[in-house]
């Protein structure tokens, strides 16, 4: 398995910690978010990784050349010289010839990558997404009403449930040369684009733990559920 990862963000949100680190080296139990990733990928059978890294690219360098990973993960580098979205990076990086993961560099999750893969291509797919459920607390009464102003049904702080992408993804090589070089992409507009030219794009549904560290909340959640369970994040152990 060949893999990306997106570690070239700003990760502004969760300042003043990521004025002196990048965000993937922002550590989760005393790891590297990043690092637990990598390990990850590599338990899954992953051999390959290219970092597309930007923001204070060169402590991410010196820490994974230092690092026993390095030896173990064939691990180059894309340089992003201006941020170019969660996949406009993709089309310039040279040897993704066959079907790889792409994903962000500051997920904690117990996902399963290898089975991603293999439904991936079961699917024929030119992109799978990995889908999480969303649960989200509505914090009012909510009201049902009808075409003539009558309140029909009140739903007191309802929880619904939304399918989410959880930022990581299965390619199929023919969707980068639908892709131009060097030009601002987000998944968002590849997705609606690729439905538009009728190419599959397959949900990949999981149970599995996920959280993106989004801000301080989720980055502290994340810290906390990796020591209650660090086994779970980290099966190489």
């Amino acid at each position: 398995m060949k893999a990306v990862i997106l570690a070239g963000g700003k990760g502004t949100r969760l300042a003043p910690y990521t004025t002196v680190l990048p965000k993937p080296l922002l550590p989760v139990g005393g790891v590297p978010i990043l690092e637990t990733v990598l390990r990850q990928l590599k338990y899954h059978g992953c051999t390959e990784v290219v970092l597309a890294v930007g923001y204070l690219a060169p402590l991410i360098r010196a820490y994974f050349d230092e690092n026993p990973l390095s030896k173990e993960l064939d691990i180059r580098y894309y340089q992003e010289s201006e941020p170019l979205g969660t996949a406009g990076a993709l089309p310039s990086i040279e040897g993704l010839d066959e079907p790889f993961l792409a994903m962000n560099g500051d997920i904690l999750t117990t996902l399963n990558y290898s089975k991603l893969l293999q439904f991936h291509k079961d699917e024929d797919a030119a992109l799978t997404v990995a889908v999480t459920q969303k649960r989200i607390q509505i914090e009012l009464g909510v009201l049902d009403i009808n075409d003539n102003g009558h309140i029909v049904g009140y739903d007191e702080k309802p929880v619904k449930l939304y399918p989410a992408s959880m930022g990581i993804y299965i390619y199929s090589p023919k969707v980068l040369e639908l892709m131009e070089k060097d030009v601002y992409l987000d998944i968002p507009s590849l997705v609606l684009k690729l439905i538009e030219m009728g190419e599959r794009v397959s949900a990949y549904k999981s149970d599995s733990f996920w959280l993106d560290m989004g801000n301080r909340d989720d980055y502290e959640r994340a810290s906390a559920e990796f020591e209650k369970n660090q086994a779970a994040f980290l099966p190489d152990l």
